[in-house]
C-alpha cells in the first residue's frame, strides 16, 4: 500500500493490481502482468516509488513508473525453488529476498549496467526461508527459517553501501558472514522483526512462543514468552517497547515490557463488550454450542478462559504479517483476523498488550435468525478452544472487517518513523486500512 491513496494487492494469481482512491471509490487503474505463477510477495518502497514483486516462477521484477506506465525490470534470482518473500532496504538501495532453496538474494542496482544484480548467502539456511527483516543500518539482515533458526547476516556490499554504514559491525564483516545464529525455537520459525532503533529483534515461532532478543552478536540476551493461544505468524513493533503479534488464532495479542526490561503478554487488541441478543433461550443453546466446538478443538477444560470467538474482533484465521508502528510497538495480521499490539516496556522487556480493532456488533433484526446464529456462534466458539463461561460473546455477532485469513500487513510510512496507518488485506479479497490515532496507548 502507497501511503496516499493508492493500494497495490495480488489476488492469487500471476498478476498485481493497483486501485485509487477516486471520489471515496476505489478504481482499478493498472494491472501489471510479467509473472509466470504466483505472486508470493511483494514491496512498494516509499521514497523511490518502485515495486519489487517475488514469485513462484523463482523470479523477481522491480517496477517503476515511467510516463503513468509501470515499467518491470527483471532480476535473476538464479534460484531453483519458489521465492517466499521480498523487501525493501530502509535506504531503497537493495532488496532482500526469501526463497524455498534455503537461500537469500540481495538485490542491488548496477549503474554501469542498468540492471538489477544479486548476490547469494549460501549453505547458512537448511530449509525454506520463510521472512526477512532489515535492520535499520541497511546492512544487516535476519532471516527465520522452517529449521527453526533465525539468523541475522551482513549484507555490505562495496560500492553500495558506505563505509560508516559498517559501525554497528566488525569493521571486518563480509557480504554473506553470519553474525549470529539464534536456536531459541524447537519449531519452525516466522515474522522477524527488529524494533525501530534496531536494539531488539522479535520473532515468533510454531510452538505459541514468542522471542525477544537483545544485543544481537556474539552474547545476546534472549527471553520468550508462552502463551495458551495458536501459534503467531508475524510481528510487529508499534514502539521500542509494544508489539502486536498475529497468527493462527484470531485475535491480535499486545506484548510489552516493563520498566527492568521483562516482556510478558498484557492483553488481546481492541476487545469490547458483548451485545445481548436478548434471548434467554438462543444465549443458552449459543453457550452450550461454543463450548462443545472449543472443547472438541483443543480439549481445554477452563472456567476462566475466554475464545477469540466471544471477543468481538476483526480477524477469525492466521494472522501472518507485523508491522512496526512506534520504536517499541508492533502490529500483526493473519488468517484468523485480529491484529495483536506487542510492546516493549522501559526495560526493554516486551510482552501482549491487547487485540486491535474490536468492535460493538449490529443486529440483524430478526428474533429467530438472532436466535439461531447466537446459538450457532456460540457453539462455534467454545468448541474452537474450549471455553466454559456462560457470559461469553461469539464474534460471528459483532461485524468484523475482514471474513478469512489475513496475509499481509504493510505500514502507511517510511522505514523508522512511528506508524500512524497500517493496511491489511486478506483471503476474503478485502483490503483494510486501520487509523491508530485513537489507540493511544500504543504509543508512548
Amino acid at each position: 500500500l502507497s501511503p496516499s491513496v493508492v493500494v497495490a494487492l495480488c489476488p492469487n494469481n500471476n498478476e498485481v493490481h493497483i486501485y485509487r482512491l477516486v471520489e471515496e471509490k476505489w478504481e482499478k487503474v493498472y494491472v501489471l502482468q510479467k509473472h509466470d505463477q504466483v505472486i508470493s510477495s511483494m514491496d512498494w518502497s516509499a521514497r523511490s516509488n518502485k515495486i519489487v514483486t517475488a514469485s513462484h516462477d523463482r523470479n523477481s521484477y522491480v517496477w517503476n513508473l515511467e510516463a503513468s506506465e509501470w515499467v518491470p525490470t527483471l532480476v535473476i534470482l538464479r534460484l531453483n525453488r519458489a521465492a517466499l518473500c521480498v523487501q525493501w532496504s530502509p535506504k531503497e538501495n537493495k532488496f532482500a529476498v526469501g526463497s524455498g532453496a534455503k537461500t537469500t538474494c540481495i538485490c542491488y542496482y548496477e549503474q554501469d549496467n542498468n540492471w538489477w544484480v544479486s548476490k547469494l548467502i549460501r549453505k547458512k539456511h537448511n530449509s525454506s526461508v520463510t521472512s526477512v527483516s532489515w535492520h535499520p543500518d541497511n546492512i544487516l539482515l535476519a532471516t527465520t527459517s522452517t529449521d527453526g533458526k533465525c539468523r541475522v547476516f551482513s549484507t555490505f556490499i562495496k560500492g553500495v553501501d558506505a563505509k560508516d554504514s559498517k559501525k554497528g559491525t566488525s569493521p571486518d564483516t563480509k557480504f554473506g558472514e553470519l553474525i549470529v545464529q539464534l536456536d531459541l525455537s524447537s519449531s519452525w520459525t516466522f515474522g522477524v522483526k527488529w524494533s525501530p532503533s534496531g536494539n531488539t529483534l522479535a520473532y515468533v515461532g510454531h510452538n505459541s512462543m514468542i522471542y525477544f532478543v537483545d544485543d544481537v552478536g556474539p552474547s545476546p540476551l534472549a527471553q520468550n514468552v508462552v502463551f495458551r493461544d495458536l501459534p503467531l505468524r508475524d510481528v510487529l513493533f508499534v514502539s521500542e517497547r509494544k508489539v502486536i503479534g498475529v497468527g493462527f488464532d484470531c485475535n491480535p495479542m499486545v506484548f510489552a515490557a516493563d520498566e527492568r526490561g521483562i516482556w510478558s503478554f498484557v492483553r488481546y487488541l481492541g476487545e469490547r463488550k458483548a451485545v445481548s441478543s436478548g434471548s434467554r433461550y438462543g444465549s443458552q443453546f449459543s453457550e452450550a454450542f461454543v463450548k462443545f466446538y472449543g472443547q472438541s478443538k483443543q480439549g481445554l477444560n477452563n472456567d476462566a478462559v475466554e475464545t477469540s470467538r466471544t471477543r468481538g474482533t476483526v480477524h477469525e484465521n492466521c494472522i501472518k504479517y507485523v508491522l512496526f508502528v512506534s520504536e517499541r510497538k508492533v502490529i500483526g495480521v493473519g488468517f484468523d483476523c485480529n491484529p495483536m499490539v506487542f510492546a516493549a516496556d522501559e526495560r526493554g522487556i516486551w510482552s501482549f498488550v491487547r487485540y486491535l480493532g474490536e468492535r460493538k456488533a449490529v443486529s440483524s433484526g430478526s428474533r429467530y435468525g438472532s436466535q439461531f446464529s447466537e446459538a450457532f456462534v456460540k457453539f462455534y466458539g467454545q468448541s474452537k478452544q474450549g471455553l466454559n463461561n456462560d457470559a461469553v460473546e461469539t464474534s460471528r455477532t459483532r461485524g468484523t472487517v475482514h471474513e478469512n485469513c489475513i496475509n499481509c500487513i504493510m505500514p502507511l510510512g517510511e522505514h523508522g518513523k512511528m506508524i500512524r496507518r497500517f493496511s491489511t488485506s486478506g483471503l476474503d479479497g478485502r483490503i483494510a486500512v486501520w487509523d491508530l490515532e485513537n489507540e493511544q496507548d500504543l504509543f508512548e
